[in-house]
């Protein structure tokens, strides 16, 4: 499996098949240069322009929204539901996490989460290899609670995700503080990994943003 950032929420997965997942793609007024994306699917988060432009991505992908599990050919994805703010949606809306089961791993991405997850959520959600998680504040958790999230659904590969960047003007924080403190973090520009690869003790991988 091969993992890429394209900035904010917005990833692009691939399988060892060569099936390929962009998640919440964004408006290219949000800041970000995102290349010519193609994809087999593409998952929307929540309808805020920086999560849902899915004209922007190649290919006819199957468009994914809201709860439920489907399998598309070898990928099986479920969407669980959660929100975007701390006030059972009533300021922003409600907000979807999404698992991927594909190369015998599970990777989930959390979207605008909001808040401290319950323990119905977690249940939902079940075990975690890979976690892509929101860390920048304001409109998603910040890193205090995001470390709290970690610490709740224990991954082995943690991916920051949606926080300041020089390309983007939102009154978000940066990676920084939520990387204070901790220990194995590793720095690159695309994640490939195996099932077989996966680390032993947590590990927390910062995707390095292109322009």
């Amino acid at each position: 499996m091969k993992i890429r950032w394209f900035g904010q929420a917005c990833f692009l997965i691939k399988s060892e098949k060569g099936m390929r997942i962009v998640t919440d793609p964004f408006d290219p007024s949000l800041g970000y240069k995102i290349p010519p994306l193609e994809a087999d699917m593409a998952t929307v988060s929540h309808e805020h322009y920086d999560h849902n432009a899915t004209n922007q991505v190649k290919g006819n992908p199957e468009i994914i929204r809201g709860v439920g599990e489907k399998k598309i050919k070898d990928i099986v994805i479920k969407g669980v539901s959660t929100f975007h703010d701390k006030a059972q949606g009533r300021d922003r809306g409600g907000n979807t996490v999404f698992s991927f089961k594909l190369d015998g791993m599970k990777i989930i991405h959390l979207g605008d989460l909001g808040h401290i997850l319950t323990q119905e959520q977690i249940r939902a959600i079940g075990e975690v290899d890979i976690l892509l998680i929101p860390v920048g504040g304001t409109f998603t958790i910040d890193a205090q609670e995001a470390s709290e999230v970690v610490g709740q659904l224990k991954p082995k590969i943690t991916i920051p995700m949606h926080y300041k960047t020089p390309a983007i003007t939102l009154p978000i924080e940066g990676v920084e503080g939520f990387l204070s403190g901790k220990k194995n973090i590793e720095r690159t520009k695309e994640l490939e990994v195996r099932k077989e690869e996966l680390p032993k003790e947590e590990k927390i991988i910062v995707l390095e943003y292109e322009a």
